[in-house]
């Protein structure tokens, strides 16, 4: 599968303030993270942020919250997104959109869960390796492994967002040049 940012959806998972800093990387899973969420906003990738039960583990970090507005950030209790029903009436207004990129936390549950549940429901899927963590590096890998297994892409940040621009020499490409450098 090639990604496009004209068909692509960029979902990040449940990167939450007392979540993240218990991943076995969190500095790399923000950085990639925002890393992703500037790309998509330069190149008109819709968001979708979740917060995986917010009462009990918190909201999305602040580093992250201030890239997305409040509108494209929904609350979830289902590990997948794609059982959420509230994630589920974004989709909708989303159509035809129908390659959904992942990252965020945790990589072996809820990433895990939404990458195989949009797969299952048709959507072309990738999940982004080095923008993705867990509490420990072998349920990360396991998850990781698991998805490959199972059709769905595993791809790094920079193959992301270069497949978004997909060619050099545009204002877009200078400014996320910027970015990756």
């Amino acid at each position: 599968m090639r990604l496009t940012a004209d068909c692509s959806v960029l979902f990040v998972v449940d990167v939450q303030a007392r979540l993240l800093p218990a991943m076995a990387d969190p500095a790399g899973v923000l950085a990639r993270t925002a890393l992703l969420m500037r790309a998509a906003r330069r190149l008109g990738v819709p968001l979708l942020v979740t917060e995986q039960y917010p009462q009990g583990i918190g909201r999305t970090v602040p580093e992250l919250a201030a890239l997305a507005t409040p509108e494209e950030t929904v609350e979830k209790i289902h590990f997948s997104c794609a059982a959420e029903p509230a994630v589920r009436d974004q989709l909708r207004l989303l159509a035809p959109r129908r390659q959904a990129v992942l990252c965020g936390i945790e990589a072996h549950v809820c990433v895990l869960q939404s990458a195989l549940g949009l797969a299952a429901e048709g959507w072309c899927v990738a999940v982004v390796a080095d923008a993705v963590g867990s509490r420990r590096d072998a349920d990360r890998d396991a998850g990781l492994a698991r998805l490959a297994a199972s059709g769905v892409t595993v791809a790094t940040s920079e193959m992301v967002a270069f497949e978004w621009l997909d060619r050099a020499g545009t204002p877009e490409f200078r400014d996320l040049l910027k970015l990756i450098k």
